[in-house]
């Protein structure tokens, strides 16, 4: 019968029934070996207090009252026997010193003497295994046997329920900060919505975690994680603290009658803003935080968004401080976000790729270069311009992830077509601000081209007027000196939508100059648009500045740029942005554009019949 039981027992914990169900089942085929026996397994828990594991013939009056109780000597015998590792056996409850102050719990119910065994695994006590009797009595030859075979039992079930604790404890851990991780995040947000009625989220982003790993290596920002996580642990309520990755933090605040948010997250801000020593270098983290409360809508969902909704905003307008999200914070922060989302996933799904608009020598019809432009491949097989997520571009992050992908697809494409042998001067590459402050952009952008065989002339950076402008601390100017250095050419883009560009140019000398579209489309208009455009040229060649137009959509605005001298033009006139395949196409035939050359020949037969 014991071999039975032992074998059923061990199946249990090979299929991994639960530890409770596994030692109930194990008590109550116990208890039916004898009259007088009622079965207990308490676990022995991290601050050395018994916990109720199983006892399915005793009250739960009693096993809530013994619940917690820590061991030490004279502790009953389940206390006295965890504490010195070895069986307690005392055969009158009543008389006996170890039982006066628990024995009005024991006597009541007719438990008269008690047994406790010690469950040991791995060299220490997991636990206790105790007989009590009805009668006052020690156990007999077979009980001993009975016992032996289930401490071991209990031994090995405990055992394997902790490994596999464990190894749930460290699947739900982030392995540098000892937080729960995104995972388990996860999980108890779930948990706190399905619960409470009012909670809230906050989002944590830590300022210069970059900066920090850039100028003092990642050592010190491991050390700065660490530093933060902990503080956070200590401030917020027990366990809502987690790391979601990299510089991301979230706490959840599951009461709100007992915790403000708002209050909360100036203690945050406060703490984590304390020196730190990371490496041995002084650091001063900060913080920005998001947050939303659950209010009526209590989807994790929602409110996680909401938080983010917040968090981007804060970051945008209030760094280093909290907001929380208010209905209606904005579409257009919603959008933007939106938009990010987009992005980000496009990249990662190798949806953002080069496609390439021709620059035509307006006198001659040949190609001179093409502009590289971003473009998204959407999930239902649409591609879609730049303009249609040009909000995300507003982000950084994105903006520089954006521009690398354009860097190496461009440098790919161009690659590609100098070993074809395909002739074409250069191509263009369009930066944005972050790009510039994010620095070393000289040397990424030679890098880029060099991997693909190229040499930096090239290259054409297009830098907007709106980024040209912002020269206060000198960042861009002193880049764009660094990329003519290298022989990579400059061009402004959207000329003349700035202001006093003319100026900066005495400055900040560029190599080309592309008139923004909205002139070209006015150069039929009797007044200000050709004679703008006119002035424009004249400058640029006094300067010795190459002149591109842009945004040339007729066969009369080519015509009239021609006539006015413009050296260079591009718009869908000639052609819209194309794959690197077509490009190829473009670039093998000698006639790209029928009309345009047709033009250029009846222009050069009457020139020749007006000179004889």
């Amino acid at each position: 019968m014991l071999l039975r039981l032992q074998n059923i027992i061990l199946e249990k914990i090979a299929t991994g029934q639960s530890l409770a169900e596994t030692v109930d089942y194990l008590c109550r085929e116990v208890e039916t070996m004898s009259d007088d026996v009622v079965c207990s397994v308490l676990l022995l828990d991290e601050e050395r207090r018994l916990r109720h594991l199983a006892g399915p013939s005793l009250p739960l009056e009693y096993t809530s009252a013994i619940d917690g109780i820590a061991i030490g000597h004279g502790v009953g015998s389940c206390g006295t026997a965890a504490y010195h590792g070895e069986p307690v056996l005392v055969e009158d409850i009543d008389a006996h010193e170890y039982w006066q102050p628990y024995k009005h719990l024991a006597l009541p119910i007719g438990l008269k003497a008690c047994w406790s065994t010690p469950i040991i695994g791995s060299g220490k006590v997991l636990g206790t295994f105790a007989f009590y009797y009805r009668t006052s009595r020690g156990p007999s030859e077979q009980e001993r046997q009975i016992v032996n075979a289930c401490v071991h039992l209990c031994a090995i079930a405990i055992e394997r329920d902790q490994r596999m604790a464990e190894r749930r404890r460290l699947a739900d851990t982030d392995g540098l900060t000892g937080l729960p991780n995104r995972s388990r995040f996860n999980e108890v947000i779930s948990e706190v919505a399905r619960r409470d009625g009012d909670w809230a989220l906050m989002l944590i982003d830590l300022d210069n975690l970059k900066m920090v790993n850039d100028t003092f290596g990642h050592g010190a920002g491991d050390d700065l994680i660490r530093i933060v996580a902990e503080r956070m642990k200590q401030e917020v309520p027990a366990g809502m603290a987690f790391r979601l990755g990299g510089d991301e933090f979230a706490v959840i605040v599951p009461c709100l009658a007992t915790t403000e948010p708002a209050a909360l997250a100036e203690t945050l801000i406060s703490r984590i803003k304390e020196p730190a020593d990371c490496s041995g270098h002084l650091i001063y983290p900060a913080a920005t935080l998001g947050g939303a409360r659950a209010g009526v809508e209590r989807s994790p969902q929602q409110v996680r968004q909401n938080a983010d909704y917040a968090l981007y905003h804060a970051k945008e307008r209030a760094r280093g401080r909290y907001l929380e999200y208010q209905a209606g914070l904005g579409t257009a922060i919603a959008k933007r976000f939106r938009s990010v989302q987009e992005v980000d996933q496009a990249l990662r799904d190798d949806r953002i790729d080069a496609h390439f608009q021709p620059i035509v020598e307006l006198s001659t019809g040949r190609i001179m270069g093409f502009e590289s432009l971003c473009r998204m491949l959407m999930p239902d097989g649409r591609i879609v311009a730049a303009a249609h997520f040009h909000e995300a571009m507003k982000d950084a992050h994105v903006a520089i992830e954006v521009t690398d992908r354009m860097l190496e697809r461009s440098a790919s494409a161009a690659g590609e077509w100098h070993r074809e042998g395909l002739v074409f001067s250069r191509v263009g590459i369009n930066l944005s601000a972050a790009d510039f402050h994010r620095g070393g952009l000289t040397r990424r952008i030679v890098d880029a081209f060099a991997k693909a065989g190229l040499e930096p002339t090239a290259v054409v950076a297009e830098v907007t007027e709106s980024v040209y402008l912002a020269q206060k601390d000198n960042v861009v100017a002193d880049e764009i000196h660094a990329m003519r250095e290298a022989g990579i050419k400059v061009a402004l883009d959207d000329f003349g939508t700035g202001f006093a560009s003319l100026t900066h140019l005495l400055t900040v000398p560029v190599d080309v100059i592309k008139i923004d579209k909205c002139f070209v489309r006015r150069l039929a208009d009797a007044g200000s648009g050709g004679v703008i455009t006119k002035g424009l040229l004249d400058i640029a060649k006094g300067l010795g500045i190459w002149v591109v137009a842009e945004g040339i959509e007729e066969l009369s605005q080519a015509e009239h740029l021609l006539s006015l001298d413009c050296k260079a033009g591009q718009g869908y006139f000639f052609s819209r942005p194309v794959d690197r395949d077509s490009v190829r196409e473009m670039l093998e035939v000698s006639d790209h554009h029928f009309e345009w050359n047709r033009i250029l020949r009846e222009h050069s037969r009457q020139v020749f019949d007006r000179t004889g």
